[in-house]
């Protein structure tokens, strides 16, 4: 699975596939303009591998598409209602507005990250804190999404935990997102489970 785009100055790519031997995973990625506060970025891995995790996945794709300009703690208690007689899913949340704020929300273990350009090289600048839980089996009381400056060019990465941990490492910043993304999964998917990266750039207001 490859996709990619761009709203306005925003580029993003996703790349994943399934577990070895599997017709469908259960990991997904979600791109969304949200018609006035920004733009929202999501990943979500149904628990486990197969079709019962793909389902529980695209319950919340569809929530998310249909309820995409609400908050990002009201649409995790949402994803969490409509996916309550599945296996559930970690879901992570990230919504670019107005070109320099990332608001994210995690539950789960989507590891998501903001890298930047450093004097020696791409460094990370901030990383999502994640709550533990599972979406549609046991939501934490509190969900307080947190907020981080971005600047143009720095790249938010997203990635289940079928990819091998995320890092500023032998990533170029300079690559488009859909050569990150496509490296990153050929290099580092584990082949013990589905896999799934996302990344998102925020390039800049127009001259």
């Amino acid at each position: 699975m490859h996709e990619d785009g761009f709203f306005g100055r925003t580029e993003w790519s996703a790349a994943g596939r399934a577990l070895p031997g599997q017709d469908v995973s259960g990991d997904r990625a979600v791109a969304l303009d949200t018609g006035g506060n920004g733009v929202l970025f999501a990943v979500l891995d149904g628990l486990g591998h197969g079709t019962a995790a793909a389902e529980a996945a695209e319950r919340a794709v569809t929530v998310l598409t249909e309820n995409r300009g609400e908050p990002l703690d009201v649409l995790m208690v949402l994803c969490h209602r409509a996916m309550a007689d599945t296996r559930g899913a970690a879901v992570s949340l990230a919504l670019m507005s107005d070109g320099d704020t990332l608001h994210w929300l995690g539950v789960g273990n989507v590891e998501s990250r903001l890298l930047a350009a450093g004097p020696a090289g791409p460094e990370t600048r901030a990383t999502m804190l994640l709550t533990g839980g599972i979406v549609g089996y046991r939501l934490p009381t509190h969900l307080q999404p947190q907020t981080v400056p971005m600047r143009p060019g720095d790249l938010l990465l997203m990635a289940t935990d079928g990819i091998v941990t995320v890092g500023p490492e032998a990533i170029d910043l300079g690559r488009p997102t859909t050569a990150i993304t496509a490296d990153l999964l050929a290099r580092d998917a584990k082949d013990t489970d589905d896999a799934l990266v996302l990344a998102a750039r925020y390039r800049g207001e127009l001259p």
